[in-house]
């Protein structure tokens, strides 16, 4: 009787061992950098813990790369082209992973550090309705004085929209809109609106004031947004007012 000896696979356990390191690392990273935006929602964590476990969750899927990538040579110089295949995956899932971190983080570079974006510089639309939640906020309720300048340079095309409809359809218009956008309404009158939106990840709070005036040509679109927290928005608070105002005339053209 003659017995059969499986040869053993070139590299023995390292290339499997080194692929599955790399995905126990990239779901460890892809766990705490998902989850620290409904941790900080649900009050789990504050929100200087929750940046702190991001950046780790960061480091983390570094690390994952890096060991997908040590898999990816070793398994390919062994030919073990599962553990090869593992070890490119990882990578590929690490760069989608930090893509978004790595965007923002260029966009904060890019954009003023302010978080109180208004179309009257001069004259800006003021919460009421919502004025209390803004004095219990770390922001302020008044539009900082000094974030005029930033904002004239960093946005530059943002103004007040005049359009020739009268003022009740253009209410209607902007309330419709409002709704579309799953703004939470604070308060309505003939000349203004008050809404809260909820960003999805951390759940952050912005407040809206859109005021209208009538003009004779029609009616004067203000609006401003701020955030109630965080030194800078990251630009968002500038591309809610310009996407509502471009739909808004959208709307009432068509």
């Amino acid at each position: 009787m003659s017995l059969t000896f499986k040869p053993r696979p070139r590299g023995g356990r390292w290339p499997v061992a080194l692929a599955w390191l790399a995905v126990v690392l990239l779901a460890v990273a892809a766990l705490l950098m998902g989850g620290v935006g409904p941790a900080y929602r649900l009050e789990w964590l504050s929100l200087g813990e929750s940046f702190s476990l991001l950046r780790r969750g960061a480091l983390l899927s570094l690390g994952a790369a890096g060991l997908g990538v040590m898999a990816f040579l070793v398994a390919g110089l062994c030919r073990r082209w599962k553990p090869a295949l593992v070890g490119m995956l990882v990578i590929v899932a690490v760069v989608a992973l930090v893509a978004q971190p790595l965007q923002l983080r260029e966009l904060a570079r890019s954009v003023p550090p302010i978080h109180d974006i208004t179309t009257d510089l001069a004259n800006p639309p003021a919460f009421e309705a919502l004025a209390e939640a803004r004095r219990t906020a770390p922001n302020a309720l008044a539009y900082p004085r000094d974030f005029a300048e930033a904002q004239r340079a960093g946005y530059p095309d943002l103004r007040p929209l005049d359009i020739a409809h009268p003022l009740p359809e253009v209410h209607a218009a902007a309330e419709a809109l409002a709704r579309e956008r799953g703004w939470e309404n604070a308060a309505a009158s003939e000349q203004r609106l008050e809404a809260v939106a909820t960003t999805r990840w951390f759940g952050f709070k912005d407040d809206i004031v859109i005021r209208l005036t009538p003009t004779d040509a029609g009616t004067r679109v203000d609006m401003r947004s701020a955030s109630r927290i965080g030194k800078s928005d990251l630009g968002t608070n500038a591309s809610r007012i310009q996407n509502f105002l471009e739909a808004l005339t959208a709307r009432l053209s068509s």
